[in-house]
């Protein structure tokens, strides 16, 4: 019996693509609450500020947030194969389109996600990464199959 795309089976391993939307939503996750640290509550969706994670990214409490969504859903859908390739797929669309829209807005003043250089590269690496979760080949464990000589 193969194991099934939607559902893990008893005893099997996670896969590649699995372990990469956990790891990518822990990290995430994480990203968003200590990015409060820096940022606060104020200011939410402003960019005059510039307030700077690890002093690469541009981040607001509006971003914050984002990061946390994106970080939860990956804990959610990552723990089925099918989840994480529909999670791969989320990221890959959405980051792609935050790097175009990250092209436009640096340094506008109605950048409402508070954007820099920095933060366009980690868009469009993330959104390959999704690619990556979405698109990567993963053979699959059969159970109960016999041994041949």
């Amino acid at each position: 019996m193969a194991a099934s795309a939607g559902n893990n089976v008893a005893g099997r391993g996670k896969t590649v693509p699995e372990i990469l939307a956990l790891v990518f939503g822990a990290v995430y996750l994480l990203v968003g609450i200590i990015g409060f640290f820096v940022t606060g509550f104020d200011n939410f969706a402003g960019n005059s500020q510039h307030d700077m994670l690890i002093g690469l990214f541009m981040i607001n409490p509006l971003h914050n947030i984002a990061h946390i969504l994106v970080g939860v859903l990956g804990l959610a859908l990552g723990r089925t194969l099918a989840g994480a390739r529909s999670y791969g797929w989320i990221l890959a669309v959405l980051y792609a389109a935050l790097f175009v829209y990250g092209l436009i807005a640096v340094g506008k003043s109605w950048d409402f996600l508070n954007i820099n250089a920095g933060d366009n590269v980690l868009h469009i690496l993330t959104a390959v990464v999704g690619l990556v979760i979405a698109l990567m080949p993963v053979r699959n464990a059969v159970a109960g199959r016999p041994q041949t000589a």
